[in-house]
């Protein structure tokens, strides 16, 4: 797969650039990432930026839609600088989807629907983003999926989610926004900083000038980060992802303390919007 440094790449503007909706996937390690990219093709991304500091290697069917960026993804916050970066380079009101590998997108009727036509919907809305909720999968079993990766037989919690008010810098509450908790990072919150126990990502946005992800997945730009408009309830998405169970499964700090990822809320993940949907992990809207 030809590589460019993404510095070089993004100034050049290439026609992949021109048009989205884009998926960026910054890619960790070496777990499922032609799977991450199979199902973000399958979902009708016109093009697909992988952030890597390792070369990979993808199938042909999948390598002619994918570009492949150099990053230095082990810095801190690493996706702060490749999101940012894309948004500069890229057509105002494009747009954008960020994600990591072993991460897969869902939304409402998305076996028949693709993400463009989800989106030009959400266009119409007069919404510039979505409110993704970050979903933890996790494999049943640690002793045969020591990554708590397991791709055929996934596990999700089924309860235990909530949300609070957010608070601003003034201490009052802001219009529209909540901080929602849930799954892994809620029962093993001890384990993780409390900047990194929300499951509330704006993952779904349109290129505006000026506009900056932050470290902690939110926006420069406040009406990014609300959960709807004020008139009615608004599309919101899911993002399906082991990237807790791994951390919590191979970090030195936590592995030990982790003998199991189940309990009594765990349920089997069928990969269907429908069960997400059905299960109030994500919102229609006014989208029919």
């Amino acid at each position: 797969m030809p590589t460019e440094s993404m510095e070089r790449f993004l100034a050049r503007k290439p026609e992949v650039l021109a048009k989205g909706p884009l998926a960026l996937i910054l890619i960790e390690d070496a777990t499922a990432v032609a799977a991450t990219v199979e199902h973000h093709i399958g979902r009708g991304f016109r093009h697909i930026l992988l952030f890597s500091d390792q070369p990979q290697d993808l199938p042909e069917v999948l390598a002619s839609k994918v570009t492949l960026l150099p990053y230095d993804i082990r810095r801190p916050d690493a996706h702060v600088d490749a999101v940012n970066a894309v948004i500069r380079a890229v057509p105002t009101g494009t747009w954008l989807y960020y994600c990591y590998n072993a991460e897969f997108l869902f939304y409402p009727f998305c076996e028949t629907r693709s993400v463009g036509e989800m989106l030009a919907f959400h266009t119409e809305e007069r919404r510039p983003a979505m409110l993704s909720y970050v979903v933890d999968l996790y494999a049943g079993d640690l002793t045969t999926h020591p990554d708590a990766v397991d791709l055929h037989a996934p596990l999700f919690d089924r309860a235990g989610y909530y949300a609070l008010g957010r608070i601003g810098p003034d201490g009052q509450a802001r219009e529209r926004q909540l901080d929602f908790h849930g799954g892994l990072r809620w029962r093993y919150e001890e384990l993780l900083p409390p900047d990194r126990r929300r499951i509330d990502r704006i993952a779904l946005f349109r290129a505006a000038p000026g506009l900056q992800v932050t470290a902690d997945h939110r926006f420069s730009i406040e009406e990014y980060n609300t959960y709807s408009c004020p008139w009615h309830h608004n599309l919101t998405a899911a993002i399906a992802s082991f990237r807790v169970a791994k951390a919590l499964a191979t970090n030195p700090g936590s592995r030990d303390q982790v003998g199991s990822l189940t309990w009594r809320n765990s349920h089997p993940f069928e990969w269907s919007g429908d069960q997400l949907m059905n299960l109030g992990l994500m919102e229609p809207g006014q989208w029919f």
